[in-house]
């Protein structure tokens, strides 16, 4: 296999139209559906079922549609890694989920820029579960991940703290003033579901609370009255006047770890972490 035919065939995939993979390749069609065609007699096994209609993926197709992101992942981030390597002045990407990390984050890129040999920390700003896809695709070459809501594996990680939980109420609610609330009691709450965050693959769970991309549309949403949630105590700082973190003492706890990609030879990235497990 080829890494152009693997292209090829993922944007087929992904989009199940060759017209349109074709134009999001920029090429024509008919080379396209020559080079699935043959991808599929290389291996012997119908990846796509091609109707008049409709293109479906099949049991093998989604196997390797899966492999293929994979493959392509690592080959673009091997790029990135080899040109930053070669840089006269290297770069390092910090992947953070937007609304987190405050006081942690400050205090650990303070002590970095003051280390000899420091270089520009960039910070890059993402939606829940992307940090993961960043490191993976050498978009970000370091991450501050919130174990068990983000996964570390395949990852090296150290750990830098663990916390409790706090649920964010209106500062109207009836609850607002209690000192502390249970998991059970929270999640009970008839007037404010709890809030829903997409999967690893877009998709939202079922239930009854609003569907939540990002920190600034929950608090707007929690201040409304239309859900509520459960996060780390370190999130809740600096928290909107119209809005009141309550203790939970019997939520699980959730343990910040710095990641990055496993075998990372930059040096940028061991002085960043070490700064921050000195912390």
């Amino acid at each position: 296999m080829e890494i152009r035919e693997l292209r090829y065939f993922v944007a087929v995939a992904e989009e199940l139209h060759f017209g349109r993979a074709a134009q999001r390749l920029e090429i024509a069609q008919p080379p396209l559906s020559r080079a699935v065609a043959r991808l599929e007699r290389q291996l012997g096994v119908t990846l796509l079922e091609r109707t008049s209609r409709k293109v479906t993926l099949t049991d093998a197709g989604a196997v390797l549609l899966s492999e293929a992101r994979a493959i392509l992942g690592a080959v673009t981030a091997a790029e990135r890694r080899t040109q930053q390597a070669a840089r006269k002045h290297p770069r390092l990407v910090l992947a953070v989920k937007s609304g987190t990390g405050g006081e942690l984050l400050a205090k650990l890129l303070d002590a970095y820029g003051t280390e000899p040999g420091a270089v520009t920390v960039d910070l890059l700003l993402c939606e829940a579960l992307q940090q993961r896809p960043l490191l993976e695709s050498g978009q970000a070459d370091v991450a501050l991940l919130h174990l068990p809501f983000d996964s570390a594996a395949g990852l090296d990680t150290e750990i830098l703290r663990t916390e409790g939980q706090v649920a964010i109420l209106p500062a109207s609610h009836a609850l607002a003033a209690r000192p502390r609330l249970r998991m059970a009691e929270v999640t009970a709450l008839p007037d404010l579901p709890l809030a829903r965050f997409p999967g690893p693959d877009g998709a939202y769970p079922e239930g009854p609370g609003a569907e939540v991309r990002n920190m600034t549309q929950l608090f707007q949403l929690i201040a409304l009255g239309r859900t509520t949630v459960v996060m780390p105590e370190s999130a809740a700082t600096d928290l909107r006047r119209d809005l009141t973190a309550v203790p939970v003492p019997d939520a699980p706890p959730v343990t910040t770890v710095i990641a990055w990609p496993a075998g990372s030879r930059l040096r940028a990235v061991a002085d960043l972490v070490r700064v921050a497990t000195r912390l």
